[in-house]
C-alpha cells in the first residue's frame, strides 16, 4: 500500500510541476483563442481581414437585438476583440488582460445573445478565461519572457 501511495505522490508531484502547468497553460490558451478567432473570422468577408462583413450589422440590429451598443459601434468593437485578445492569448501576451476581456465578452453574449448557453458553452469560456486570470500564461509566454527580461 505505501508504494501504491509513493508511486501517487511522484505522479502528482510531476503534474503539478510547472513544466507541465505550462504546458497545460499553453493547450488553455489555444483552446480559448480558437473559440473566440474562429467567431471572428466568420465576422470579416473571406480573406479580406480587417474588412468586415456587412450582414453582421444588420445580425447585431435583428438577431442580436438585445446588446446595450448600436450594432455600428458593437461589430467593429467585436471583431477587433475576437481577433485581437485571441491573437494575444497565443503569444502569451498580456494573457491575464486578454483572458478578462474575453471573459467580460462571454458574460455579455450570455447576458445579451444567448442567455440559454450557460451550460455548457460559457461555462467552460468562463472556466478557460478564469484560469488563465489567475495562472497567467505559464513559463511558455511571451509574459515570461518579458518578466525574465526584466528582472536581469
Amino acid at each position: 500500500m505505501k508504494r501504491l501511495f509513493g508511486f501517487y505522490d511522484r505522479a502528482v508531484a510531476t503534474a503539478s510541476s510547472r513544466i507541465v502547468e505550462s504546458a497545460a497553460l499553453v493547450l488553455l490558451r489555444v483552446a480559448l483563442a480558437g473559440v473566440f478567432w474562429r467567431s471572428g473570422q466568420t465576422k470579416v468577408t473571406e480573406g479580406g481581414f480587417p474588412a468586415i462583413d456587412p450582414l453582421q450589422y444588420d445580425l447585431f440590429a435583428n438577431e442580436f437585438s438585445g446588446l446595450p451598443l448600436d450594432p455600428a459601434l458593437a461589430v467593429p468593437l467585436t471583431v477587433w476583440a475576437e481577433h485581437l485578445f485571441p491573437a494575444l492569448l497565443l503569444l502569451g501576451l498580456a494573457t491575464r488582460f486578454s483572458a478578462a476581456a474575453l471573459l467580460v465578452m462571454t458574460l455579455v453574449i450570455q447576458i445579451f445573445v444567448f442567455p440559454d448557453a450557460w451550460w455548457p458553452v460559457h461555462s467552460l469560456w468562463a472556466a478557460m478565461a478564469a484560469m488563465l486570470i489567475v495562472r497567467g500564461g505559464g513559463l511558455f509566454s511571451l509574459d515570461a519572457l518579458f518578466a525574465r527580461l526584466r528582472r536581469i
